[in-house]
């Protein structure tokens, strides 16, 4: 897989600490909190917070930590991965609000119903945190497991969303 060309990057503030956004010219292509796991380092591109998708992704991430995002977000994605990849976000991206599902779910709903480990792995390697959710994926038992934004944000992302 090449190296995303991203063309924008800006740093936004959240409750949950910075957050650096990337964009393309086809849409958003990164969403990462400082020292995640998979965060990609210093980003080739300039820093331009009047980037159309980066200030909807802005606009829109307000929102929701507000709890006023009621239709999900809207910004366009650029989305690079393997068509697996791509298939488990596209089916993360359907989990409601408010709503987990299981790695055995998605392993099911993207027609590989004994690769949950590999759905795992695509779960982990989500460009663009929070808004494809991957926090809402939770172990078949309703445990919280691994989320490269840390636990701890992945709890507080799933209680901020039970309480719209």
């Amino acid at each position: 897989m090449s190296r995303t060309p991203f063309t924008a990057q800006a740093r936004i503030d959240t409750p949950l600490g910075p957050l650096t956004v990337a964009a393309t010219a086809d849409g958003l292509a990164g969403v990462w909190f400082d020292g995640q796991l998979h965060h990609p380092g210093k980003l080739d591109a300039p820093a331009d917070r009047g980037n159309p998708h980066i200030e909807q992704a802005g606009r829109e991430l307000a929102l929701y930590w507000k709890q006023a995002l009621p239709g999900g977000f809207r910004v366009a994605l650029d989305l690079r991965g393997t068509p697996f990849q791509r298939r488990v976000w596209a089916l993360l991206g359907a989990i409601a609000s408010g709503h987990t599902r299981c790695y055995g779910d998605i392993a099911e709903q993207a027609g590989a119903p004994r690769a949950a480990r590999a759905v795992g792995a695509a779960v982990g390697l989500n460009p663009v945190s929070i808004i494809v959710p991957c926090h809402r994926v939770v172990g078949r038992d309703g445990r919280l497991t691994g989320y490269a934004g840390g636990l701890d944000r992945k709890r507080a992302l799933l209680t901020l969303e039970a309480m719209a």
